[in-house]
């Protein structure tokens, strides 16, 4: 029984990359992201997830091994995935504690991933680079052309929710982003 609900919720799951990091230029869903797309679909089943961490030591690095275990609230039986991330030695701005937080959250989301099947790559085979360079070539002139007019982040942010219902430019497709050209020249 435990297995067919899983089954349900992964077939059900919802958890796009909406996160946009605009200093790498990609777009990245986080374990919050997928904790709040889980929470309906694990009521749906009448089952739970459970998130843990420990530390190991592996070498001379420390590693947070994260597990995610899926319960069925009516029978207790349960699946569960675990994955692993490597604190970074030294970053700089960052407190210990925040380096291995970082690390939790990171093996926190593989190991959701693994368990609810999300695929977070794409199959280089079907990247299409040259389009994803036109989009970040396009991404870059909006930017420009809302610098040179002396506008904020906030205000080209308010422009695309105005004009196309998405939070940032980081969000906008490639006509979209002609668009705002466009609208950005004219004003």
């Amino acid at each position: 029984m435990v297995y067919k609900k899983l089954l349900a919720v992964q077939q059900k799951l919802k958890a796009p990359k909406n996160q946009y990091n605009e200093f790498g230029d990609f777009y990245y869903r986080s374990c919050e992201d997928i904790l709040e797309g889980l929470k309906p679909l694990l009521q749906e089943q009448n089952a739970t997830i459970l998130l843990s961490d420990e530390i190991a030591l592996v070498g001379d690095w420390h590693y947070v091994k994260a597990t995610a275990v899926f319960i069925d609230a009516e029978t207790g039986d349960k699946i569960e995935v675990a994955a692993y991330a490597r604190e970074e030695g030294v970053r700089p701005k960052m407190s210990e504690p925040q380096l291995t937080g970082t690390a939790s959250s990171y093996a926190r989301k593989y190991a959701l991933n693994g368990l609810f099947a999300i695929d977070d790559q794409k199959d280089a085979d079907t990247m299409d680079n040259s389009r994803t360079d036109d989009i970040r070539q396009l991404r870059k002139v909006v930017k420009s052309l809302a610098e040179e007019k002396g506008w904020s982040v906030q205000v080209l942010n308010a422009g695309c929710k105005k004009y196309y219902d998405k939070p940032s430019v980081g969000m906008l497709n490639e006509s979209e982003l002609q668009g705002m050209i466009d609208k950005i020249n004219s004003a």
